[in-house]
């Protein structure tokens, strides 16, 4: 017969070896949390009520403030799995309001959290039912997911609308156009952007609008109102855009005097517009080595010689950047590390990628709420990661 070890000679390996023979062991552990968290929750509700009428069941006092009107039952579903028949006290003038399971809540808040993040992470409404129903042993409808949803619209406005820190040392603006769902056919949005560099060196996508179009006006108004929330560009050293002409009218109107940069992505992409097909490759090769110079004079000497090469046989492609040369070159006053980051707007451009996945499945946006909604989660959360991970001191000690 085999001895049997004394406890205290036991291996953690022996232990759960034995916890591993009983098949059952994790099954259990979930109704018996569920069971544990009905009964404090039950027990903290009589306790309530005890505290409100000033009298514990079944006594007698001359202090009493009123008096029980039996049960009724709640279920909630938590993130540990449903619980049923949650027994709530009520007293008999209807005045008793738990603070432990409150008024008409059929979810733990952290139920909601996950099915929010579920929904911005790109999992469809009609889906996250069938992703919840095994962690949670209940789903939720695609109606629950679209009312969960919506609590996000509160959190958006507030983001709008919020004091800004007159701390970006350099800006970014750029139109981003997304297809939203009308009521006929499909329309394109434009949504203005813009994104900061701070002197500390961590980016920020500081706000966004959905507009028209990207006339003068629309961009006045949303450059306004970063000005009126505290943006007032005191510690601005350059504006990055992209070349539309609305944007430029209206920064001459709030941010005048802020050197700007005109994006070289957008640049290149008007060039080979201009160029005939057997030209483009060459052409655009060697138009590259222009914001690949170390310096200013180095930069403007590798245009003159890409311009004799290319006027006589593309001379519109030539004057495209001719025409803007001075505002192309700004980013080489600007600290090394940080020139392929100011001298296109495709920061912007990268952090619409994550939106246009996030709504692949959708293949559109289905009204303008939901392009606020998730628009919101995406830069939220890249907005937090960015602020642990600033860019390289190198990139701003100068």
């Amino acid at each position: 017969m085999a001895q049997v070890k004394d406890l205290t000679e036991l291996t953690i390996e022996d232990r759960w070896s034995a916890v591993k023979e009983e098949e059952d062991w994790w099954d259990e552990i979930k109704p018996r949390t569920l069971a544990v968290v009905k009964t404090l929750m039950e027990e903290a509700m009589e306790a309530e009520l005890i505290e409100q009428l000033h009298a514990a069941k079944y006594r007698r006092t001359e202090v009493r403030r009123g008096y029980r009107n039996g049960y009724r039952y709640r279920g909630l579903l938590t993130e540990f799995g449903p619980i049923e028949r949650i027994r709530i006290p009520r007293d008999r003038d209807g005045q008793y309001r738990p603070r432990v399971l409150p008024r008409y809540q059929r979810r733990q808040s952290q139920v909601n959290q996950m099915v929010r993040k579920m929904f911005l992470a790109g999992v469809s409404a009609r889906r996250v039912r069938e992703v919840v129903q095994p962690l949670l042993g209940e789903g939720v409808s695609a109606q629950t997911v679209s009312r969960i949803c919506r609590s996000l619209d509160a959190e958006v406005q507030r983001f709008h609308s919020r004091q800004l820190d007159d701390r970006y040392r350099y800006l970014l603006l750029d139109g981003i156009v997304l297809k939203v769902k009308g009521a006929v056919e499909l329309k394109r949005r434009v949504v203005l952007c813009a994104y900061g560099v701070t002197h500390g060196g961590v980016r920020e996508l500081i706000d966004f609008r959905q507009a028209s179009s990207e006339s003068e006006a629309m961009w006045t108004a949303f450059l306004d109102s970063l000005y009126q929330r505290g943006l007032k560009g005191d510690r601005l050293q350059m504006v990055s855009t992209d070349g539309c002409a609305g944007l430029h009218r209206a920064l001459d109107m709030v941010y005048p005097f802020v050197p700007r940069q005109r994006c070289w992505a957008h640049k290149m992409r008007n060039v080979a517009a201009k160029l005939p097909r057997r030209h483009q490759e060459a052409c655009l090769a060697q138009a590259k080595t222009i914001y690949q110079a170390h310096t200013r004079r180095e930069a403007v000497l590798r245009f003159r010689q890409w311009a004799a090469r290319w006027r006589s046989a593309s001379p519109n492609a030539v004057r495209c950047i001719e025409d803007d040369l001075e505002e192309l070159l700004p980013f080489l006053e600007c600290p090394q590390p940080l020139w392929k980051k100011v001298r296109t707007t495709n920061a912007i451009e990268r952090t619409f990628r994550e939106v246009r996945r996030r709504t692949r499945p959708m293949s559109c946006f289905q009204n303008s709420d939901s392009v606020e909604r998730i628009i919101f989660g995406v830069i939220s959360h890249l907005n937090t990661n960015w602020k642990v991970k600033p860019l390289s001191q190198s990139t701003h000690n100068t």
